[in-house]
């Protein structure tokens, strides 16, 4: 019988400790594909690592062996060539990735002569990731092939959870990573020729239901944690959810997001409380050691309008019900500016200071005028830039007054510095607690 293969774009720490473990654990062999230099020659070079799993009850090491790496970045054609005969293809790369690694996939897919069709499943932390990936795969594909792509590959939404934190500074491909994990992937699309063998996987017939909750609970739940906790001066979510403000907040918004998850897909009302109860333990594990910086990473898309926040609050206010506590994550992850190795945060940054506070929030939450929760969100959007412009007219001031007390009376003819020059060297970061106005009253 020959060996099965499964192909996985991105080889970082969800790739290797969450996806790869349980193919490896599914007797496929595994071949990572990534542009990352040192990450692919540490896989070549290495026949193992190991994925460290952390729970209350202590830690279970696995060894994975089993699999090769090839850098896309040199080696196309070998990519190709992999994905033509393999059994199963699946990504995580982060949603805005999605479309660079459409290409190779769409050919490899059109070389195939494999009579079953290639199982492409996306593990992204997105709503219908794999839907994006195909449409952009289809993008790829010759229009005479289009009518007969279902016979060469079949496409399944998925929804994952499972907490990697952040890795010690030398542990090189070795993974720590969370005990819990859920896998859900939608089935029905596999039709006669049925699922991939893949134990870890929880097929299911409705996918959405599975993916509302998890990502408006341990999503939301995470990020507001996250959010609050870093401008509040916290260093780890434990820490943040230890402060009894922060931990409302993060439970005012599951209460929020539980409302529409009970009432839109009819998940029992005691099942859904047990539900976040397990995932704010989850995420409050101290074992983790989970930085708020790493939670909070990518605040714009973690701000877009199917996403953690935006997604639920949007449904919410679209019938009528209380979006307060959603509003008040919203105004923090708005304040996760100029955060150090975040991109995201940098140009979060630059949209709040040099666009209005209507186009801001049209860019950010992709929200119309027309929406319910359109005025809501412009209203924090508003609050913060006005804050942060407070902020940075008193740093001015004060390095004005700093250089006239210290500078001598032989610089009296210099030229005076401009406030644009002195704009320029001022950073924002917007580090600023600052609970919701209507919850401010509660906690005072």
């Amino acid at each position: 019988m020959q060996p099965k293969k499964a192909i996985h774009f991105g080889g970082g720490n969800i790739g290797r400790g969450f996806v790869a473990e349980f193919l490896h654990e599914s007797d496929y062999e595994v071949v990572f594909i990534d542009v990352m230099d040192q990450v692919i020659e540490n896989l070549q070079k290495s026949e193992s690592y190991t994925v460290t799993e952390i729970s209350s009850a202590g830690e279970n090491v696995k060894k994975i062996t089993n699999y090769r790496a090839i850098n896309s970045k040199y080696n196309m054609e070998d990519v190709i060539r992999e994905i033509s005969t393999a059994e199963v293809v699946t990504c995580a790369v982060g949603p805005n990735i999605l479309k660079f690694i459409a290409s190779p996939i769409a050919k490899g897919i059109d070389a195939r002569t494999i009579k079953r069709p290639l199982a492409v499943i996306a593990c992204e932390n997105a709503i219908g990731a794999t839907d994006s990936l195909a449409s952009f795969i289809k993008e790829h594909t010759d229009k005479d092939r289009l009518a007969t792509l279902s016979d060469r590959a079949r496409f399944a939404n998925s929804a994952i959870d499972r907490i990697v934190p952040t890795q010690d500074p030398d542990a090189g491909l070795n993974v720590k990573i969370e005990k819990f994990y859920e896998w859900a992937v939608d089935q029905t699309p596999f039709g006669d020729w049925g699922h991939p063998d893949i134990k870890a996987i929880h097929w299911v017939d409705n996918l959405e239901p599975y993916i509302e909750r998890k990502l408006y609970t341990v999503n939301t739940g995470h990020a507001t944690a996250a959010y609050y906790g870093y401008n509040s001066g916290k260093k780890t979510i434990y820490e943040a959810l230890s402060d009894p403000r922060i931990k409302k907040m993060v439970d005012d918004a599951l209460s929020e997001t539980s409302r529409l998850i009970i009432d839109k897909h009819g998940i029992p009302e005691e099942e859904q409380r047990a539900y976040v109860n397990a995932i704010v333990e989850r995420i409050s594990n101290p074992y983790l050691e989970d930085v708020v910086e790493r939670v909070g990473r990518a605040p714009v898309r973690k701000l877009g309008r199917k996403e953690r926040f935006i997604g639920p609050a949007s449904q919410l206010a679209e019938r009528g019900q209380k979006v307060d506590a959603l509003m008040g994550a919203v105004e923090q992850a708005l304040r996760f500016q100029n955060v150090s190795g975040d991109d995201e945060s940098t140009e979060l940054a630059k949209i709040l200071r040099e666009e209005n506070c209507e186009s801001a929030t049209q860019k950010l939450t992709g929200l119309e005028p027309d929406h319910p929760l359109y005025d809501r969100v412009v209203e924090k959007v508003r609050k913060v830039q006005n804050e942060s412009s407070a902020r940075t007219k008193e740093k001015q001031y004060a390095y004005l007054s700093c250089e006239a007390a210290q500078a001598p009376a032989t610089r009296q003819s210099e030229p005076k510095s401009t406030n644009a020059s002195l704009h320029q060297q001022t950073v924002t970061t917007g580090r600023t607690f600052s609970p919701p106005k209507d919850q401010q009253k509660q906690q005072n």
